[in-house]
């Protein structure tokens, strides 16, 4: 109950803080949010709780009615998700996930620099087509066992969670926020990028701050010693073979998809690809789920899609994000390159103290409001830089779930990741800025 009641005085105390600069229905919004937001982070209630809240608070305050809110718990880019978290399932229940594991591990020297490395890019890699908290937590255990010294395991548990975070931007379903731009683009009908778009904008991101933050967090452990490590990889069973060419299959059509929509102008529906494909995981001799293992899928998840959805139209409807970009208006002001940096540093470090899904559906109308007066790529642009951010956050354990998971592990002091964190912040920002800047331009 102290949870809830401090979600009540936060969102109280917004509302009365939002009275201030804001008509009464926008400080009523505020005070909603800020009372959900304050909800999933100290989690007093289950998240998949909180997260259908919205269907209650905002007709009942006035906000939307109620089948203006309930449209964005079945808005099609969801389905996106689901068929991906089916391949997921499959992939975790025949453990084809530790084959790719272990080969990726064995591509890099047993020092303490290049297992970083090898935790960071396994852990970005997997975290692109798996969930960055499933990731996070398959890893952990390998990170902790792999040495005795301290400080050690403090860098590999980072390189493991930095590593999440920042692979889950590289395609479309590997983060929430992500989701949730590309179903706000979607609605606006603005620029919509293909699965293998998506890839090609994000690879020089996701490229550079992988070959960056493994090296900051080896500085100062190249000494160290580690212990032997056996982590080989076996022959494939049967049932991980069929797996693999299904995914070999899906990455091939998810490619050629792509290339069709650039050549042709004609693509087929993405989302009707990977539920199709997550749908293929129950047909008999070719698939390895049965009903029972949906029991997985991340349903508080998917109410979390439609609790953003439901926040962001909220904004967009009442008009409160109009409101507030008015009061950032000096922004739009700004040259593109430091419209990308100002909005970058905003988000990074907004979403230090609260969810980086919850953030991304504030954000997202707000800055909607400057790209409408922008050229079509260039708002695109906008938008990409604020999703990306919020998944850029690298301080605190609240930022990401992959900062709590390893914050867990109780090796790691708050101090320590706050201190590598902010530097990474900074980093994340200049690169995401800078490459948005010099190489977003020419392939949107």
């Amino acid at each position: 109950m102290r949870g809830i009641g401090i979600g009540l005085g936060m969102g109280i105390g917004f509302f009365g803080l939002a009275l201030l600069g804001f008509g009464l229905q926008h400080a009523l919004l505020i005070g909603l949010v800020a009372f959900l937001v304050t909800l999933w982070t100290n989690e007093a209630l289950p998240l998949g709780v909180v997260s259908l809240l919205p269907l209650i608070l905002f007709p009942l305050f006035g906000i939307l009615d109620t089948n203006a809110v309930s449209a964005n718990y079945s808005k099609s880019i969801i389905f996106l998700f689901l068929g991906g978290f089916m391949l997921a399932i499959a992939i975790e229940k025949i453990e084809l996930h530790r084959y790719f594991s272990a080969k990726l591990l064995s591509f890099f020297p047993k020092t303490p620099r290049g297992i970083i490395y090898a935790l960071a890019i396994t852990s970005a890699l997997l975290s692109a087509i798996l969930s960055n908290t499933t990731i996070t937590l398959m890893l952990m255990p390998i990170a902790l066992f792999l040495s005795e010294n301290k400080k050690l395991k403090v860098r590999f548990l980072l390189a493991t969670a930095y590593g999440a975070s920042m692979g889950g931007i590289l395609t479309p379903i590997g983060t929430a926020p992500n989701l949730i731009l590309l179903g706000f683009l979607e609605e606006h009908q603005l620029l919509a990028l293909a699965f293998g778009e998506w890839v090609m904008v994000m690879l020089p991101v996701v490229g550079m701050m992988l070959l960056i933050m493994p090296y900051l967090l080896s500085l100062g452990v190249e000494g160290e010693g580690v212990e032997d490590i056996h982590h080989e990889s076996h022959p494939l069973t049967p049932p991980q073979k069929r797996l693999y060419r299904i995914i070999g299959l899906l990455a091939v059509v998810l490619i050629a998809n792509t290339f069709t929509k650039q050549l042709l102008g004609m693509a087929l529906n993405e989302k009707l690809l990977l539920l199709g494909f997550g749908l293929l995981m129950f047909m008999p001799r070719i698939g390895f789920l049965e009903w029972e293992d949906t029991r997985s899928l991340p349903y508080e998840i998917i109410f979390l899609f439609g609790a953003g959805f439901s926040i962001a139209t909220a904004f967009s409807q009442t008009g409160l994000a109009g409101d507030i970009a008015g009061k950032l208006s000096f922004i739009s002001a700004l040259p593109l390159f430091w419209m990308f940096v100002v909005v970058a540093l905003f988000v990074t470090f907004s979403t230090e103290v609260t969810s980086n899904t919850a953030l991304t559906s504030i954000a997202i109308p707000i800055f909607y409001e400057f790209a409408k007066s922008m050229p079509q790529n260039e708002g695109a642009m906008l938008l990409m830089v604020a999703t990306v951010a919020a998944s850029y956050a690298f301080m605190l354990p609240i930022a990401t779930p992959p900062n709590a998971i390893v914050m867990s592990s109780r090796v790691i002091r708050i101090k320590e990741m706050a201190t590598i964190g902010l530097k990474l912040n900074f980093i994340g920002v200049t690169v995401l800025s800078t490459l948005a800047y010099l190489v977003w331009g020419w392939m949107l």
